[in-house]
């Protein structure tokens, strides 16, 4: 069963298992604007918690995207590469960013649910 925690920072993670697909909130890209380039981090990287993995461009800025787990990059989303307006389109489902191999389940225990996250956003309109 996939569970879905996100960051403060309008990063999510869908954990299943031990493996984690990252991406940007609809919030986030709602506030980008139209995304024009994904930079994704390469596979076998291993991004700290809070550290930056990738970088997504809009029209308006260019921004980082932050791992929410420490862990092993086991897969990226080259889609992107080619059509990054998908992260505009389906920025919860086809607009993941990469996955990653959860190196300690408890950096999870920091992240805040779906209730927690719609309340945070609440907060800043």
């Amino acid at each position: 069963m996939t569970k879905t925690f996100y960051s403060k920072d309008h990063e999510y993670i869908h954990v299943d298992g031990d493996i984690g697909a990252v991406g940007i909130t609809d919030f986030a890209q709602g506030q980008l604007g139209d995304v024009v380039f994904v930079e994704l981090p390469a596979i076998g990287a291993t991004p700290k918690k809070g550290e930056q993995a990738a970088v997504v461009e809009s029209v308006k800025a260019a921004s980082e995207v932050y791992s929410p787990v420490a862990g092993e990059v086991v897969e990226v989303n080259a889609e992107l590469e080619d059509n990054p307006a998908i992260v505009n389109e389906e920025a919860l489902g086809k607009g993941w960013f990469f996955k990653i191999k959860i190196a300690d389940p408890t950096d999870l225990d920091g992240l805040l649910d779906e209730d927690a996250y719609q309340a945070l956003v609440a907060s800043l309109a």
